[in-house]
C-alpha cells in the first residue's frame, strides 16, 4: 500500500527522470506550494458558494415558483458572462508568465488594458441582455401556459434584468481577481468576494423578507441585493491594486490607460480561444437547463437544488485549478516545464483525495441538503426534496471524475492551451451533454437521477482527454 500510495503522490514520481531539468523540490514541498495558493482560492470559492446557497435557500422559504425563477435566467446571465471568463483566463494565463519573465510592468499593463477592454464590452453587453430579456427567458424554456409557469417568467425577467444593469460592476472586479490570480495572489480574492456575498446575504434578509422596516421585495430584493454586493466587491477589489503598498501589482489613475494593441493582442489571442471554449459551455449548459425545465417546475426546483450543491463541490476543484494555472504559467515563465509538470500532477493528485471524501459526504447527507433549500410546508415540497436527494447520488459518484477534470484544464489554461481546451469542452458540453439528456428526457422518459447520470457521463470523456493532453506535454511549448 505505502509503495502504491509512493507512486500515486511522491513529487520523484510525478516527473519522469528524462523530464527534468533540475533539481525538484520534494513532495512536502510540491503540495504545500500547491496547497498555499489553493486554500485561500477553495475558501473564497466555498464561502462564496455557501452564501450563495444561502441566497437561494432564501429565496426558497417563497416557495418551488421563485425558486424556479431565480434558477431559469442561471445559464442566460451565465452566457451574458462568458465572454467575461474567457477574457479573464487570458489575463490571469499572462499576468502568471510575465511574473515568471519577471516583466513587473508589463504585467500591470496586462491589468490595466484588461479592465478598459472588460469595462467596454460589459457595457455593450448589458444594453443587448436588457433588450433581449423577454425573449432570453423564454428561450431558456420559459413560458406562460400555466399559472405557475407564468409566475416564474414574470419573476426571472424581473430577477435578469436588475442583474444585467450590474454587469459593467461585475466585469471590472472579475478582471482584478483574475489577475492578482495570475501572481499568486489568493487572499485578496478570498476576502473581497467573501465580504461582497456576506453583504449580499445581509441585504437578502432586509430585501427579500422586507425586514427591519425596508421594503418586501421578493425575487426583485434578491437580485437588488446581489448588485450591492458586487458594489462593494468592486470598490474592495480596485483598493487593493491601487492603494496596497505591497501588491506585486499596482495601477494608479496617473498611470498610462491608453489601449495598447500589443497588451490587447496578447489577452485576446489567449482569452479568445476560452470564448469558444466558454461560449460552447454556455450554450451547452442553456440547452440543458432549458431541457430539464421541460420536465415542470417541481423537478425543475429539485434541479436547480442539486445544481447548487453541484456548484458548491465544483469549487474545490476550481480552487485547485486556480493553483495549477498559477504555477504552470510562472514555471513556464522561468523556462522549468518540468516543475509545471509536477505542480499540474499535484494538483490533480490533491483533487483526487479530496473528491473520495466529497462524495461519500454527498451521499450521507443529501436528504438533509434537500430540505434546506425549500421550505417544506409549501406545495409539493416533500417531491422536491425527494427528487433532489435522488439526484445528489449522482453528484457523489461523479466527484473523481468532475474534479480532476477541472484542475487538469486548469493546468493546459495556465500553459496557454485554450484552444485545445475549448475543443474538448466543444465536443463535450456543447453537443454530448445536450443529446444525452433529451434521449434522457423524451426517448427514454428517465427519472431525473438517471437524467442526470446519462448526460454527464460526458465529464469522463472530458477526463481522458485532458488527461491524455497534460501526459504528452505539447502545452509546454505555448507562446503567449
Amino acid at each position: 500500500m505505502r509503495n502504491l500510495m509512493r507512486r500515486l503522490f511522491a513529487s520523484s514520481s510525478l516527473v519522469r527522470e528524462d523530464q527534468r531539468l533540475g533539481e525538484l523540490p520534494d513532495s512536502r514541498t510540491a503540495y504545500k506550494d500547491v496547497i498555499m495558493i489553493a486554500l485561500p482560492a477553495i475558501a473564497e470559492l466555498v464561502l462564496m458558494s455557501l452564501i450563495g446557497s444561502a441566497d437561494t435557500i432564501m429565496v426558497g422559504q417563497l416557495g418551488k415558483t421563485a425558486l424556479a425563477a431565480v434558477a431559469l435566467p442561471a445559464q442566460p446571465r451565465m452566457m451574458m458572462l462568458a465572454l467575461f471568463f474567457a477574457l479573464n483566463v487570458g489575463v490571469t494565463a499572462i499576468v502568471a508568465r510575465r511574473k515568471g519573465e519577471g516583466r513587473h510592468e508589463a504585467a500591470n499593463a496586462t491589468l490595466r488594458n484588461a479592465i478598459v477592454l472588460g469595462f467596454g464590452l460589459s457595457v455593450v453587453v448589458a444594453g443587448l441582455a436588457i433588450a433581449f430579456a423577454e425573449p432570453l427567458m423564454r428561450l431558456a424554456g420559459g413560458h406562460d401556459r400555466t399559472a405557475d409557469d407564468a409566475a416564474v417568467l414574470r419573476g426571472a425577467i424581473e430577477y435578469f434584468i436588475i442583474m444585467a444593469y450590474a454587469l459593467p460592476i461585475n466585469a471590472v472586479s472579475m478582471c482584478v481577481n483574475a489577475a492578482l490570480r495570475g501572481v499568486g495572489d489568493t487572499k485578496i480574492p478570498m476576502k473581497t468576494n467573501i465580504i461582497s456575498n456576506l453583504v449580499n446575504v445581509f441585504f437578502n434578509y432586509l430585501l427579500i423578507f422586507g425586514s427591519l422596516g425596508f421594503p418586501r421585495l421578493e425575487i426583485r430584493g434578491a437580485a437588488l441585493a446581489s448588485v450591492i454586493g458586487m458594489f462593494v466587491g468592486m470598490v474592495l477589489s480596485l483598493m487593493a491594486v491601487m492603494h496596497a503598498p505591497n501588491s506585486y501589482l499596482r495601477i494608479s489613475l496617473r498611470d498610462n490607460w491608453r489601449p495598447d494593441p500589443h497588451t490587447l493582442g496578447a489577452i485576446i489571442k489567449v482569452g479568445g480561444n476560452a470564448v469558444v471554449e466558454q461560449a460552447s459551455m454556455r450554450v451547452g449548459f442553456f440547452l440543458y437547463s432549458r431541457i430539464m425545465y421541460s420536465l415542470g417546475v417541481t423537478m425543475f426546483a429539485a434541479h436547480n437544488i442539486a445544481m447548487q450543491f453541484l456548484g458548491l463541490t465544483f469549487n474545490f476543484a476550481e480552487g485547485l485549478s486556480v493553483a495549477a494555472t498559477s504555477l504552470v504559467g510562472q514555471n513556464l515563465g522561468r523556462k522549468r516545464r518540468d516543475l509545471s509538470l509536477l505542480y499540474g500532477k499535484a494538483a490533480q493528485r490533491i483533487a483526487l483525495a479530496l473528491s473520495l471524501a466529497l462524495g461519500s459526504f454527498t451521499a450521507l447527507v443529501r436528504y438533509p441538503i434537500g430540505q434546506l433549500f425549500i421550505n417544506a410546508d409549501t406545495p409539493d415540497a416533500a417531491n422536491v426534496i425527494l427528487f433532489a436527494a435522488e439526484t445528489l447520488l449522482i453528484v457523489a459518484l461523479m466527484q473523481p471524475l468532475q474534479m480532476s477534470s477541472v484542475v487538469l484544464s486548469g493546468a493546459l489554461r495556465g500553459a496557454g492551451d485554450n484552444l485545445y481546451v475549448a475543443g474538448v469542452m466543444v465536443v463535450c458540453v456543447s453537443v454530448i451533454r445536450p443529446v444525452m439528456a433529451w434521449l434522457a428526457v423524451n426517448v427514454f422518459h428517465l427519472s431525473l437521477a438517471m437524467t442526470w447520470l446519462v448526460s454527464l457521463a460526458e465529464i469522463g470523456i472530458r477526463l481522458v482527454f485532458f488527461y491524455l493532453r497534460f501526459e504528452s506535454g505539447k502545452w509546454a511549448f505555448k507562446k503567449v
